[in-house]
């Protein structure tokens, strides 16, 4: 089926997450359908971190809390940012699949729906809108989703970008930078030579997940082998940011260039030099002289750590996710406690009145 609304990455991307599936997760993508995974899905996930904490704390978690796991059946995938919707493809088709589905599921997720993204046309934008008030009508359940961070590429030099920051952030920031003058970044593109190296693509890997298990949300755990297709591919016009102290990789960065934007897609951390040579912000400065020099829209900079991304300068947009609940009596609880899993939501409220 062709998919051609909220793509703001290369089909490569989605092709290797099909080809290679995240580790638990049963991936299909017939030819007539969108494509779809099944997995264990923990309720808790998109809690506040400081509420999943209290919770994971009570007694006899370890036991009971294995009940908040339910089969769920996902329409889209976890590397696009948005749901990817082919737009001749009616609501009620999707909607009799999760509500007919054979395989025992408690969940029906349509997930990552933009609302009103500016990194979207207009077309795209209202298809979605439509989208959403249609299944809401046929009895989904609308959840607020996560904050996709950006940056409009709107400055003419990085020292242009830093004077819209308050005064301390801008003195911080560039005190950080300074550990730029100790480090060699070296940018290969995605089908380098280099990456024939088996060696050198399991140490990559090993660094994504250093990344991955300090992560406050573990949800899809990328494959080794899903690594290795997306660094071979000559074509998917991938760009990797590899940041080295002398012969010491410190870290890297996967980054696409598509569509005019920078989609910053995947990193890899070796702690604690990543910590102490401040890689995760000199990454971010790096990523937008990227986008600055070559004239790029938008560097789009994903879903994780949004309030470190505010201190950045990075500005938001959200999307929603469309649940279908088999069980009546499961449906009327999660209604109720819908705005628990609402994290992002809430924190970005709480910027804006503040502000």
């Amino acid at each position: 089926m062709t998919i051609n609304l909220n793509q703001l990455e290369p089909q490569a991307v989605v092709d290797a997450f099909l080809k290679h599936p995240p580790l638990s997760f049963q991936v299909h993508s017939p030819s007539d359908f969108l494509p779809y995974f099944y997995t264990e899905f923990d309720l808790l996930t998109t809690l506040d971190t400081d509420l999943l904490k209290k919770i994971k704390a009570l007694p006899g978690y370890q036991i009971w809390g294995k009940l908040l796991h339910f089969k769920t059946c996902f329409i889209g995938t976890t590397v696009t940012e948005y749901s990817l919707l082919p737009n001749g493809l009616p609501l009620d088709s999707i909607a009799d699949f999760l509500k007919n589905n054979d395989q025992k599921i408690k969940l029906g997720i349509i997930k990552d729906l933009p609302l009103d993204s500016p990194l979207l046309s207009d077309l795209e934008n209202n298809y979605s809108q439509t989208f959403i008030q249609e299944a809401e009508k046929k009895g989904f359940l609308s959840v607020e989703g996560q904050a996709l961070a950006y940056v409009p590429i709107d400055f003419s030099s990085r020292e242009e970008y830093l004077s819209r920051l308050s005064k301390p952030r801008r003195k911080n920031f560039k005190r950080k930078l300074k550990s730029l003058n100790e480090l060699n970044i070296e940018q290969l593109s995605t089908g380098d030579e280099r990456f024939n190296d088996h060696e050198f693509r399991t140490y990559l890997y090993e660094l994504y997940l250093a990344v991955y298990h300090q992560s406050e949300i573990h949800f899809d755990l990328l494959s080794p082998e899903f690594f290795s297709e997306i660094l071979q591919d000559v074509h998917s016009g991938g760009k990797i940011f590899l940041y080295w102290a002398d012969t010491t990789l410190v870290g890297y960065n996967i980054c696409y260039e598509y569509k005019d934007n920078l989609v910053d897609k995947y990193i890899g951390l070796n702690y604690p030099l990543a910590k102490d040579y401040n890689l995760y912000f000199i990454s971010w400065f790096v990523n937008l002289d990227y986008a600055l020099t070559h004239n790029l829209k938008f560097y789009i900079a994903g879903w994780t750590d949004p309030e470190v991304k505010a201190q950045l300068g990075a500005k938001f947009t959200f999307t929603r996710h469309l649940v279908w609940i088999h069980s009546p009596a499961l449906r009327f609880i999660l209604k109720k406690l819908r705005p628990l899993f609402e994290a992002d939501h809430q924190w970005h409220v709480k910027q804006e009145t503040r502000s």
